[in-house]
């Protein structure tokens, strides 16, 4: 099970002033069938943001693509040996969300590879983790940081400790 995420989330009080309207353990954990997990930490649906509300904007099932003119927020955790073991590119493509409105333009290399219609920053918090492309596998270690511009990719964890990664995901359009 993933790490819990300490989540504070600040706000404005009727007279205009800053507060914390959430603060505790991100609640919307998802154990992702290739073995890794996410927590789900914030979702806009809309650009520019809206910042004047205080409900939880993370209390929803989404996949892991960011919702049209949107973003996410997340924390995801790879145990090691997490990704290699995929089989079944299609399996992947159902549990993360994405479907077929994201072009596919020649069969994967790796069945874990997939692909978003999103701008992501990635940071690699923990650990080390292997970042699969279509041409070369690009080995990650903790401080690391990846601005991956809706590219073929996958994550997987060749390693011995669990990699924890900072991912945002920003709505794009298709390359």
């Amino acid at each position: 099970m993933a790490k819990a995420v300490r989540r504070l989330v600040t706000g404005h009080l009727a007279d205009g002033r800053s507060t914390v309207v959430i603060d505790g353990p991100a609640p919307n954990v998802k154990q992702r069938q290739a073995g890794n997990a996410s927590t789900l930490l914030w979702v806009t649906e809309e650009s520019p943001a809206e910042v004047s509300g205080d409900a939880d904007r993370a209390a929803r099932e989404i996949g892991v693509p960011p919702p049209r003119r949107g973003t996410i927020f997340r924390v995801a955790e790879f145990p090691p040996g997490v990704g290699g073991e995929v089989r079944d590119n299609e399996v992947v493509l159902r549990d993360f969300g994405i479907g077929p409105e994201v072009r596919r333009r020649h069969p994967p290399r790796h069945p874990a590879i997939h692909r978003t219609r999103s701008l992501d920053y990635v940071v690699v918090l923990e650990g080390e983790i292997d970042l699969l492309l279509d041409d070369r596998d690009v080995r990650l270690k903790a401080g690391d940081v990846v601005v991956q511009q809706a590219t073929n990719h996958a994550w997987i964890n060749r390693g011995t400790a669990t990699c924890r990664l900072a991912m945002v995901f920003v709505d794009a359009e298709e390359p």
